[in-house]
């Protein structure tokens, strides 16, 4: 990956304090009010585009799913210009026979795509169970590289840019070695070891730096002005995803192929709805605390708004997102309609009560939504209408729960998904 100078570094700092001072200089309105609530109407995911209803599941895979992925891609997370297989080579770098105290064996890989670029390259952080045969695999990305999720040694540093306002340790917007386990709070690994499946870390910084002008050193740089305007970080976010699921399921053998379960938090969990939505390949979807642009109905005014995105964060999205600043209900597509896109995938959404500028309700609306197309399958989803109490886990094949604290992704949180993921598949 490239390295940005020092200076460099800086800049992009101050140009994204920039962005966040813009934001606030235009003084978008913020409404928590649920009485100041405009009326609003959903798309319906059951109707077509031309108006025909959808009623078999049948219908909804040969027509209704095609045509919501599509307007998703064209005016949320953007066109992906590499649809097909691609080509990777891989390259384990090392191997720890006696990770987390001999529990588990973890090993660091790292995937290049030399048809696309001779330089970018992806680093996954891998923890595979001892004691199980065929392991189920949780997916995810992290927000400040494999090194912060552990405190174990022989975990590699990041080299890439890193967003100095997440940690202290971070010192021009690189990584040292003070930052190691800063995030291991968020990554129980040895009690997920201990129940039975494996993990797959990879930092989300790799293929493209979270801040505008991150797009110049990763993925993005080799498209066209047009595929770039078209795409999004998010889309490059996604697309290491699956790039994770392709190594998963060519390479490793005590991994079970058809137990591939996408997590992400925050941004991450956008990324991770979008990247289910095109993959299939993820058996199991789960959304922490997601909000605006991920599980949260965007035509609910609470909270952040898809005008608050677009301006605080203008390359997360595709430049067509942007003409529904002012606008949302004009937006051919909502947020239900992406949950739905999971079905009849095994889906989990869950809030924070302290979390409200993600506007819980709306990611709990969003599911209770969502469970229309579920019923094409003959499934139930939450099968209720009624927004649990706080640590409360409710729902069949669509799980919520809203956890007591603020925006974070906690044991507690890993707890419920591991309990969701127990019900929907068989650890060998």
């Amino acid at each position: 990956m490239h390295k940005l100078s020092t200076n460099k570094a800086i800049i992009y700092t101050l140009l994204g304090g920039m962005i966040a001072f813009n934001a606030l200089a235009q003084k978008i309105p913020v409404n928590y009010d649920e009485s100041k609530m405009p009326a609003y109407t959903l798309p319906d995911p059951l109707v077509l585009p031309n108006g025909k209803p959808i009623k078999s599941k049948e219908a909804w895979e040969k027509t209704g799913r095609p045509a919501v992925l599509k307007l998703f891609a064209e005016n949320v997370y953007g066109v992906n210009p590499f649809p097909g297989p691609v080509k990777i080579t891989s390259e384990v770098r090392s191997v720890n026979e006696n990770a987390l105290g001999g529990k588990a064996v973890s090993k660091q890989i790292t995937l290049r795509f030399p048809e696309i670029s001779p330089t970018l390259a992806l680093n996954i952080l891998l923890y595979l169970p001892k004691n199980v045969q065929k392991a189920p695999v949780f997916v995810s990305l992290n927000f400040t590289g494999n090194h912060t999720a552990t405190h174990e040694k022989d975990v590699f540093v990041t080299e890439n840019w890193v967003n100095s306002g997440f940690d202290k340790t971070f010192a021009n917007n690189r990584a040292t070695e003070a930052s190691r386990g800063i995030a291991e709070r968020r990554w129980p690994m040895e009690a997920i070891i201990a129940r039975g499946y494996a993990v797959a870390t990879a930092y989300y910084g790799d293929l493209e730096a979270d801040h505008a002008e991150g797009w110049k050193m990763g993925l993005r740089s080799v498209l066209t002005p047009e595929q770039r305007e078209k795409w999004s970080a998010i889309g490059v976010w996604a697309w290491s995803m699956s790039r994770m699921a392709d190594y998963l399921i060519q390479n490793e053998a005590q991994i079970d192929r058809k137990k591939l379960i996408a997590v992400g938090h925050s941004r991450i969990g956008k990324a991770t709805l979008w990247a289910a939505a095109e993959d299939p390949r993820f058996s199991i979807v789960i959304s922490n605390d997601s909000g605006e642009g991920g599980a949260a109905l965007s035509r609910r005014w609470i909270g952040e708004t898809v005008e608050h995105l677009n301006t605080q964060f203008p390359h997360w999205f595709c430049a067509n997102y942007k003409k529904y600043n002012k606008a949302v209900s004009e937006l051919p597509v909502d947020q239900h309609e992406l949950l739905a896109l999971m079905a009849p995938r095994p889906l989990y959404v869950a809030s924070a009560t302290e979390d409200t500028w993600a506007d819980p309700k709306g990611e709990f609306l969003g599911a209770v939504e969502a469970e229309k197309v579920y019923q094409l399958y003959k499934k139930t989803g939450l099968g209720t209408t009624t927004m649990p109490m706080p640590n409360s886990p409710v729902g069949q094949t669509i799980g919520y729960h809203i956890r007591e604290g603020k925006h974070d992704i906690l044991r507690y949180d890993w707890e419920q998904y591991m309990n969701f993921a127990d019900k929907h598949v068989e650890i060998k």
